[in-house]
């Protein structure tokens, strides 16, 4: 769930192969929660709900799963989380912009700013980032569903896409961000499902970082993302070869 960037994508790719399933469920759940709390439990009339249900289809969740988290969500005495964000820097200057969703936000104050602290790094004010980072609508499909490439490419501009970019076998598709209900729509009528949809924080500029700050960088992140109230973690790392070396 690191932001949309070469780097991010690798590292989403090799990590999910040893993220524990509950791990990556209970944020699904808490996505759900939220959704249900702000448009209701019907997914026909509240999109975020119904965007959080193909999000955790994509990630191979049970049906039934499902189906009890909205009506837990729905019920009277179900969780009720606040949406936070936190903006600050890592190692070297680079931006980190953080979204959780939690039921206690001292708790997670507290938290996150001891991870910045404890690997070099620091909160800044809301809005510091705000140059750093543009809302973009982000989708990602097997490419394998694609039946011609240049002929999706094309339907998906009209549609409102700003890039559309296939590796080692996904495909993703940027839109602005008012362009994503479009973008989705077109998707639907495909009739292609997506690994992953929705709203994103995409660097506007990437960020070099020394050898030496990589490995504390990686841990901060790592520690972020390990917790239970932070739903996801943006950075501006610009990729290297060097780090793909063992």
């Amino acid at each position: 769930m690191a932001g949309h960037s070469k780097f991010a994508n690798i590292k989403h790719r090799k990590g999910a192969q040893d993220a524990k399933r509950g791990k990556i469920f209970s944020k699904l759940i808490k996505e759900i929660t939220v959704a249900v709390k702000d448009g209701g439990p019907e997914p026909d009339s509240n999109p975020r709900l119904r965007l959080a249900i193909q999000n955790s289809k994509g990630q191979n969740m049970p049906k039934d799963t499902v189906e009890r988290a909205i009506k837990k969500a729905s019920g009277a005495g179900g969780d009720n989380y606040e949406e936070v964000t936190f903006e600050g820097y890592g190692p070297d200057g680079i931006g980190i912009f953080v979204e959780c969703a939690t039921d206690n936000n001292m708790r997670t104050v507290g938290s996150v700013r001891s991870y910045f602290n404890k690997f070099n790094g620091s909160l800044g004010k809301d809005g510091c980032l705000a140059s750093t980072f543009n809302r973009k609508g982000i989708f990602s499909i097997k490419s394998e569903f694609i039946q011609d490439e240049d002929e999706f490419t094309m339907e998906m501009i009209d549609a409102g896409a700003e890039d559309v970019e296939t590796e080692e076998g996904i495909t993703t598709i940027t839109t602005a961000m008012e362009d994503f209900g479009k973008a989705q729509k077109k998707l639907e009528e495909l009739k292609l499902e997506t690994i992953e949809a929705g709203l994103q924080r995409v660097a506007s500029f990437e960020k070099e970082i020394s050898k030496d700050a990589w490995n504390t960088f990686n841990k901060l992140i790592d520690m972020l993302e390990d917790d239970d109230d932070v739903q996801k973690v943006y950075h501006n790392v610009e990729f290297s070869e060097w780090m793909n070396e063992d």
